[in-house]
């Protein structure tokens, strides 16, 4: 299939286009109701009876739909048109329109909030089908400041925080690269840094990093800005760590994140550095330069994966394993829920968004037909059917918490590529697809602590003033040798990389997300290989229903795993050494 054929995503279901006539009626509608609610319960909270509070539930609910249906549509088109201007002008008009409307709401949790506690824990008992929701809005109680107050800070994020995540994120995508005389985008560029050939690999990361350090001026602003905003209302608002606020909309502790994180660390040496070191023996090297990380080794076949196989390979992955999964993830290919090929001014990476609750999400993927891609479809393809298993969930009870998000992605991968290692018929492409899957574990459980121990350096010094372009990337280089150890050269051929790291930007201290959810598919897996749990299978999609909605010491108790146990995530990361083991024993 050529770019042109591949599967694009149809988002008329939610409007037919951005000049769509029913995108202003909506607006327009959601401002109505929004102000009409307003004047309804204003004030009244606290006097409502059981069936007025419920009514008013109902309320929010078509609030939330007509809401994130705007929204989704319009970041949904933007993502794939990030240079037309008509694409990004629709998206910030409806953020805008909709932050105005949104503080007619502002007052609802606030009030919701002043209640006593036995009036919450009555509305709690009665109203069961919306206790998350409620639970949740318990939680923010302390962190609350005056109705004012709130409203400013809603309109005042338009122009501050995420404006510069706009600024960053469109000028990114406006950046190009050349190599041999050939240019690319960032899309095309990452590809190249993981090329067999390694002077196309390392030319390509060297032009990647040069590029980064020509516009490191306005990127450091950007990243300043952003976090100083995010520094004053966490101040505002009485969260003691830059990482608090993300911590409390996870609902962990900011301590379990610090275990799980101390826990990495303590295991840099002996699973990364070890693993860096056989990967350099398997390439002939003392050393391996930064760009040679993710570098395929010369065993590896340069097969290129055709859209049609890659869907095959990962929907039988998903059938053998469960084939109630299989028929929830088929769905996405016999409809145009995904969004497949490169292209100039699309969004680089790939994520799944679910803007409606009770409707489908869409994928979005930059699909060139590398073995990774195989692996990222099976990883976004977990988080549609995540989603898919959610939708009774209710829309206010619905909620995206990042640690839970990854659990269903990563067991997606884990999947397929225990497909992939079961079919392997050499001891060489055994090694290949564990020296593959231990890099992409690596980079998912070690890489991104170490991008949370950078946030942390960098939000830190942040507090005393503005960080240097210069300043960011020694802390940068610094966790980054920290990680990796002594057999991968990190200096000037990779200092300014931290700037391409988009969570850094749009949404910090996510990064630890990822080894969270990691650390959990492996114990989880391990769980499995083991036998230890009957009907693991049906019992695993229950946990996936409820991820959003329930505790996490009681979602994981089924499989006798208890997340506040720094036993917990050390097991996680055994099974990473356990494959290191198997590959050792192969080489």
């Amino acid at each position: 299939m050529t770019n042109n054929t591949l599967p694009t995503w149809d988002l008329s279901e939610y409007y037919k286009g951005i000049d769509d006539k029913n995108i202003d009626k909506d607006i327009k509608k959601y401002q109505k109701l929004a102000q009409e609610f307003n004047e309804k319960y204003k004030g009244r909270v606290k006097n409502l009876t059981i069936d007025e509070f419920k009514t008013a539930l109902k309320e929010l609910e078509t609030l939330s739909n007509i809401g994130h249906k705007l929204a989704g549509f319009s970041h949904l088109n933007y993502v794939t048109n990030m240079l037309d201007e008509k694409a990004s002008s629709l998206n910030q008009k409806i953020e805008e329109q909709l932050t105005i409307a949104g503080m007619n709401l502002v007052f609802w949790s606030l009030e919701y909030n002043k209640l006593s506690d036995t009036k919450q824990k009555e509305l709690i008992k009665k109203l069961k089908d919306y206790a998350p929701y409620l639970k949740r809005m318990c939680k923010y109680k302390k962190y609350e400041l005056s109705e004012e107050v709130e409203q400013t800070l809603l309109a005042k994020d338009i122009t501050s925080g995420s404006a510069w995540v706009r600024f960053y994120e469109e000028n990114m995508a406006r950046l190009e690269y050349e190599v041999d005389g050939k240019k690319y985008n960032d899309a095309e560029i990452s590809k190249l840094c993981t090329s067999k050939d390694e002077q196309t690999r390392l030319k390509a990361g060297y032009e990647t990093n040069k590029v980064t350090k020509e516009n490191a001026h306005w990127i450091s602003y950007c990243y300043n800005m952003i976090m100083k905003d995010k520094a004053i209302e966490d101040e505002k608002r009485g969260f003691k760590l830059p990482m608090s606020s993300r911590n409390l909309a996870e609902e962990v502790s900011d301590e379990t994140v610090e275990c799980l994180a101390n826990t990495v660390r303590d295991n840099y040496k002996n699973i990364a550095w070890k693993f860096y070191q056989i990967k350099a023996k398997l390439l002939g090297k003392e050393k391996i330069d930064y760009w040679d990380r993710n570098a395929p080794l010369n065993i590896d076949d340069d097969k290129e994966y055709k859209w049609d196989e890659s869907v095959d390979m990962v929907l039988s992955a998903y059938k053998e394993f469960s084939p109630k999964l299989y028929n929830i993830a088929k769905d996405f290919f016999e409809n145009n829920w995904i969004d497949v090929a490169p292209k100039k001014g699309k969004r680089s990476g790939a994520f799944c968004s679910s803007p409606l609750v009770k409707e489908h999400p869409f994928i979005m993927l930059n699909f060139v037909g590398k073995r990774h891609d195989v692996l990222t479809l099976a990883h976004e393809l977990g988080h549609g059917c995540h989603h898919q298993l959610r939708r009774n969930n209710g829309d206010l009870n619905e909620t995206c918490r990042l640690t839970s998000e990854e659990i269903a992605s990563v067991f997606g991968e884990m999947l397929v590529f225990q497909s992939m290692l079961k079919k392997a018929t050499t001891k060489e492409e055994k090694i290949s697809l564990l020296t593959t899957k231990i890099n992409d574990m690596l980079n998912t459980a070690f890489r991104q602590i170490a991008f949370h121990f950078f946030e942390k350096r960098a939000h830190d010094e942040r507090k005393k003033g503005e960080l240097s372009s210069q300043r960011l990337s020694e802390i940068w280089v610094e966790e980054m040798k920290a990680s990796l150890g002594d057999y991968v050269k990190v200096g000037d051929n990779a200092d300014y990389i931290w700037a391409q790291v988009g969570h850094f930007f749009f949404l910090p201290f996510y990064v630890y997300a990822y080894s969270f959810a990691d650390c959990v598919v492996n114990s989880l897996y391990w769980v499995k290989m083991e036998n230890k749990v009957e009907n693991f299978e049906d019992k695993y999609l229950e946990l996936l229903s409820k991820t959003a909605i329930g505790d996490y010491k009681d979602i994981f108790k089924p499989f006798g795993l208890n997340p506040n146990d720094k036993e917990f995530w050390q097991g996680g990361l055994n099974l990473i050494g356990y494959y290191i083991k198997e590959l050792e024993a192969l080489i």
